[in-house]
């Protein structure tokens, strides 16, 4: 019998999609926006933000993401009663976001900084010989043509947090590989059938994301 032509069965796959789908969304707008504000603190004349911005990324990035989330659930929400929402589902949501957000903003960041680093020296000069401020530099001179470096990197980046936000499933978020795991539960006989179809989907998502970043690298590439 086929598991998926039971409807029941077909809404739970595809929720836990969905939450996947919000929870990658919404992350890699604030990863962006949190590893853009990082970078340029790693690269600013400020001791005290580059001194931030590098305790950021020397702690997320060696932290394990399980005990992000776990932090963000028990510290944050049982512990400290942090609430996004009155709705547990949503809040779970919301904690998760807050979690990949600052694990994968450390990520962006380096990215960035990278990217930062292949803009030559001269052009950053040339704009403070003509009076601009270091934010100007950074924003009008340096970041457009960094961010262009830095497309493909930041694909893979993104990519990698799709498959990261399963690890939210763990506060009890019924995504796909909570989705996955109540099939199974469910449907013992067809464990193969039901992990080839969420695998399968991951692939036909992914694969062609990563061809679409490698292309529009190629497309938006700053010639030198």
């Amino acid at each position: 019998m086929d598991v998926f032509s039971d409807p029941t069965n077909r809404d739970v796959y595809v929720t836990g999609f969905l939450w996947i789908l919000k929870l990658t969304a919404a992350s890699s707008v604030f990863a962006l926006v949190i590893g853009t504000a990082l970078a340029a603190m790693r690269v600013s004349p400020v001791p005290v933000l580059r001194a931030f911005g590098t305790a950021w990324v020397n702690i997320f990035r060696n932290t394990p993401l399980t005990l992000i989330i776990f932090f963000c659930y028990f510290g944050l929400y049982s512990t400290l009663g942090f609430t996004a929402s009155d709705n547990l589902e949503l809040n779970n949501y919301w904690l998760g976001v807050i979690g990949l957000s600052v694990y994968t903003a450390a990520f962006v960041c380096e990215a960035i900084r990278s990217g930062i680093n292949t803009v030559p020296a001269g052009q950053a000069e040339a704009a403070r010989a003509i009076g601009m401020t270091f934010r100007q530099t950074l924003t009008m001179i340096v970041l457009p043509q960094a961010g262009r470096a830095v497309i493909a990197p930041l694909g893979s980046i993104f990519i990698a947090l799709s498959k990261n936000a399963t690890i939210v499933g763990t506060i009890g978020l019924a995504e796909s590989s909570n989705a996955m795991k109540d099939l199974i539960n469910s449907n013992g006989n067809a464990v193969f059938q039901i992990f080839f179809v969420f695998a399968g989907t991951f692939a036909v998502v992914l694969i062609p994301t990563g061809y679409g970043f490698g292309w529009l690298a190629n497309r938006l590439a700053v010639k030198r």
